[in-house]
């Protein structure tokens, strides 16, 4: 006798989840329209080297809320968010807030932050320096490569694709 109530409780949860996973799906759909994709490409260079380390990401999101990226090396550890904002004026910005922290042989472990809005439209390439400008030739230096655009503009290149809620 206790099976068959457990069976209908299941039932009854299975059909009362089914409404709210539509109506986040309607929900979703609404924010469609305002999805935008971040292009990143992280990249390590030094000067004799070159390019010793490359990563490329696209990742959607929504206007206010940020975009997370970790790189982790032998020292460092780099935690950046970028955060697309559009003004009522039409302007876009994207806020970037990064933290690192260096491990720095017989000083110990060197904190630094970092946080700039930097104006830009779509399509437009813009780089982010988290360790900031070269020292000297011998420092490796993090470049950060960005586009934004719109998501509708990817979903109408790439339909195989589609934006997971």
């Amino acid at each position: 006798m206790t099976c068959k109530p457990l069976v209908v409780l299941g039932s009854i949860l299975f059909i009362s989840a089914n409404p709210m996973i539509r109506a986040q799906e309607e929900m979703f759909r609404g924010l469609e329209d305002r999805a935008v994709v971040l292009d990143i490409i992280a990249r390590v260079v030094e000067e004799t080297a070159g390019e010793v380390w490359n990563s490329t990401n696209s990742k959607v999101t929504i206007p206010g809320k940020p975009v997370g990226l970790r790189l982790v090396g032998e020292n460092i550890l780099v935690v950046v968010q970028f955060t697309p904002l559009f003004k009522s004026d039409g302007t876009n910005v994207l806020v970037a807030l990064g933290q690192i922290w260096i491990n720095v042989p017989n000083e110990g472990i060197r904190y630094h932050t970092t946080m700039q809005t930097i104006p830009l439209e779509f399509g437009e390439q813009i780089y982010f320096f988290p360790l900031g400008s070269k020292r000297s030739s011998e420092d490796a230096r993090i470049e950060i490569q960005l586009r934004l655009h719109p998501y509708s503009e990817e979903k109408n290149t790439d339909p195989d694709h589609p934006i997971e809620p």
